[in-house]
């Protein structure tokens, strides 16, 4: 029996800075990618969540002072139990986690953290925000579904964002664009619609979806995940304003 090889992580993912950067540096704003551990098809990997996440955590980076912070790799991906490698933690463990980080910022003088979400299934988090009013430490969560409207336009994605769940035309164009040996073959004919997903908290995805995919890979480009990215680190200006 042949064993498929283990693949390796994209590089420049994880920052390298020293201590003495984050010194020099004297950023007031911390960036925390939040990724996930979950199935995304046959043609993204696992980490496409945490790959998505830090991707436009770097193009934040890159555009004012921050601490990049390395990502949280596994989240509330419970929905996608019924494939193999999903790997989940608690709504209330993730909670405890960025609330301590939260708190371990603020004793190091960063009182401002942005929570860079790459999965949409991570529904504690928009409560971290919501209750970080009396902590001391200023949170915001990115990108909102404003955020994410202004960069599909942009890009000219013509699937909804209810349509294009996952695995679908965004996710497969951002990949495309910054991670392009990270997308497997066969997401040109992978499209799959499932957009009365009522039950979907209850019964999980499997219910709605064989391969693991809803929306339309097949419509996804290089180009249109350039432009995505761009829109999204556009959208992040306000927040910085908002939080300077």
């Amino acid at each position: 029996m042949t064993v498929p090889g283990q693949r390796t992580s994209a590089s420049g993912l994880l920052p390298t800075d020293t201590t003495q950067d984050v010194r020099a540096r004297q950023a007031q704003l911390a960036v925390l990618p939040i990724g996930s551990l979950e199935q995304h098809g046959a043609h993204l990997p696992l980490t496409t969540d945490t790959v998505i996440a830090c991707t436009i955590a770097a193009e934040i980076a890159a555009r004012r002072p921050v601490q990049l912070l390395p990502p949280l790799t596994i989240s509330c991906s419970h929905e996608h139990a019924a494939w193999p490698g999903t790997v989940s933690i608690s709504a209330r463990t993730l909670y405890a986690v960025v609330t301590d980080i939260a708190a371990s910022l603020r004793r190091s003088g960063v009182s401002t953290l942005i929570l860079v979400n790459g999965h949409g299934g991570n529904y504690v988090l928009r409560n971290v925000v919501q209750e970080s009013a009396d902590t001391g430490t200023r949170m915001a969560l990115f990108p909102g579904s404003a955020d994410w409207d202004a960069a599909r336009a942009r890009a000219g994605v013509r699937t909804t964002l209810h349509s294009d769940m996952h695995a679908g035309e965004i996710e497969t164009s951002l990949l495309l664009h910054a991670h392009p040996e990270l997308v497997g073959p066969g997401h040109k004919s992978a499209d799959h619609l499932a957009d009365d997903r009522r039950h979907l908290l209850t019964l999980g995805m499997a219910p709605y979806t064989e391969s693991g995919v809803i929306g339309r890979p097949s419509l996804a480009t290089a180009a249109k995940g350039r432009e995505l990215l761009a829109g999204l680190a556009e959208a992040f200006d306000a927040y910085a304003e908002l939080l300077s």
